[in-house]
């Protein structure tokens, strides 16, 4: 059954924030909505921030943190709440974490966002690549095709 989500007005806003234990079912429900893999969310959800409008979780963005690099990954928006500047508050708050982290590079899969992107610094490049600490997270190994495009950014002065 899904949720109902109000359509925001121009006057609502939704509150950026870190993620909490009781806000995973409600993550794993926009995720699943946005076709995006849940293998890894359970175990990485201490560094997610999510978006909430009242009592919804209206977007959301995660970073897996592997040693020295991470991995930007779920990042969704519900429908009502696209196009309204949420998808990107919400990477660049979680760029600015990995940042201040002392991360050294952001990695993320995708399959349909390899235009958007690039808008926060990221480039495209080979699979192989990627370090093998962020090889190893289940996003990488087993949820996102190898078809998916993968892409970078160095953190810091980047």
């Amino acid at each position: 059954m899904a949720t109902r989500i109000d359509v925001p007005t121009p006057a609502a806003a939704a509150k950026i924030r870190p993620a909490r234990a009781d806000d995973l079912a409600a993550v794993e429900q926009l995720l699943t909505s946005s076709h995006l893999p849940l293998d890894g969310v359970r175990d990485a959800f201490h560094s997610f921030i999510v978006a909430e409008a009242g009592t919804d979780i209206v977007g959301v963005a995660g970073l897996e943190i592997c040693c020295d690099n991470a991995l930007l990954r779920s990042v969704a928006v519900h429908d009502a709440w696209r196009s309204r500047g949420l998808g990107r508050a919400l990477v660049a708050r979680t760029i600015a974490e990995a940042e201040a982290r002392g991360i050294n590079a952001l990695y993320l899969l995708t399959t349909t966002a390899d235009r958007y992107f690039p808008t926060f610094g990221f480039r495209t490049i080979a699979r192989e690549a990627v370090p093998a600490d962020v090889q190893a997270t289940a996003e990488f190994r087993e949820a996102c095709p190898a078809s998916a495009t993968v892409m970078c950014r160095e953190c810091g002065d980047a």
